[in-house]
């Protein structure tokens, strides 16, 4: 059976039934794990972008016109795509800031971002990004393990990618505070690192 689109131009558009749903999403699966697949050059990753993007679509939008569904899905799977892109750019800020990091730094205000440079065009094969991911989830169980003011300015800086001065603002402190969380941060991250075995 085949979803039944509401005509262009018609005032009111008929919500899409649960069984138009999963035929739209039946038939647009294979297109858009093509697209994925081409556009991050990972066919796992693809695929979870794609049930990714299935998933948001069905959990905001399952109550819209069947009309309005191809549009939407679109612009779910080019964000989830964006998404995970930004997620790997972070991961890999998050390896260089690691790996370049120095245990023995007792100055707290040293913000190890920026003096840092981040390798442009980095093409790793499979086990190093598999290694790299499992560092990133060692790194989002440190985070969770840190003071809310220490994984605030973390976050914000590494994750959201504020400089100092915009950190500052967000948190309502001084810069030299934003540095200060962000070095222990960063010291007891890389204290848990090590404590998994991860060498720095």
């Amino acid at each position: 059976m085949r979803a039944t689109f509401a005509p262009a131009g018609m005032e009111r558009h008929p919500l899409a039934t649960e069984q138009e749903l999963s035929t739209f999403l039946s038939a647009v699966e294979r297109r858009a794990f093509k697209q994925a697949a081409f556009a991050v050059r990972d066919q796992h990753a693809a695929m979870d972008i794609v049930q990714d993007a299935m998933l948001k679509l069905v959990e905001k939008y399952s109550q819209r016109p069947p009309s309005e569904l191809p549009p939407l899905f679109q612009r779910i799977l080019q964000n989830t795509i964006r998404d995970y892109y930004r997620r790997q750019k972070v991961r890999s800020t998050w390896m260089t800031l690691f790996s370049s990091f120095r245990p023995q730094e007792e100055n707290e205000d040293y913000d190890p971002l920026e003096t840092m440079q981040i390798e442009a065009g980095r093409s790793d094969g499979p086990l190093e990004r598999l290694e790299r991911s499992q560092i990133a989830l060692f790194v989002e169980q440190a985070l969770q393990a840190l003071p809310p003011r220490q994984r605030q300015a973390f976050v914000l800086r590494y994750w959201e990618e504020l400089d100092v001065a915009e950190t500052a603002r967000a948190m309502g402190c001084s810069e030299g505070s934003v540095k200060t969380h962000c070095s222990r941060a960063t010291h007891a991250i890389a204290a848990f690192l090590t404590s998994r075995g991860i060498e720095l």
